[in-house]
């Protein structure tokens, strides 16, 4: 066994620290560091109440009104595929799954002769072409207890081109809404 191999060992491991020692001065030389007084890029973050942060604010999708002027009832068409497992869309065709929807636009929400759910039994109002869009958009969060097991329909256009083609799903269309 060598004498002084403890002593390289011990150099060796003095020589790294003083290495990383070196190098970490001048890693600071040359970055020198600076803090802020403020943030280059300010934040904005509004107060919220407490009470308010359990209450799930509703979607905001974009309006559908100025779509339905230019929107294509054939490509209507072949979204409402995705509802025909459930739907009907013929006049005086029976309800399957879920109600028939022929001549649903300005119908009464939850009012036909169907077995809604108690929530969607409970709402009020109309099917306007705003409340397809919101229902559209995202069905259990439109009519929470709802039965339907539809994602719902996340393009704007597809929306707006299965309302178009609601509405001529009937004898007398729905005038389409001043912009």
């Amino acid at each position: 066994m060598d004498a002084l191999r403890f002593n390289k060992i011990a150099a060796a491991v003095l020589c790294a620290g003083l290495l990383i020692m070196g190098f970490s001065k001048v890693g600071s030389f040359l970055v020198n560091p600076k803090d802020l007084k403020e943030n280059a890029y300010p934040i904005e973050v509004a107060n919220v109440d407490a009470k308010n942060t359990q209450v799930k604010e509703a979607s905001v999708i974009e309006p559908i009104i100025n779509l339905l002027a230019s929107a294509n009832i054939m490509e209507g068409e072949k979204v409402s595929k995705k509802c025909t497992a459930c739907h009907v869309f013929v006049d005086g065709g029976n309800n399957k799954v879920g109600p028939g929807l022929y001549n649903i636009v300005n119908k009464p929400i939850g009012k036909a002769d169907y077995g809604y759910s108690k929530a969607f039994a409970a709402l009020n109002g109309n099917w306007t072409y705003e409340e397809l869009n919101k229902f559209l958009y995202k069905p259990k969060e439109y009519v929470k207890g709802t039965k339907m097991n539809f994602a719902g329909l996340k393009k704007t256009k597809d929306r707006a081109n299965l309302i178009a083609w609601l509405r001529e799903r009937s004898n007398a269309p729905a005038p389409l809404p001043n912009k």
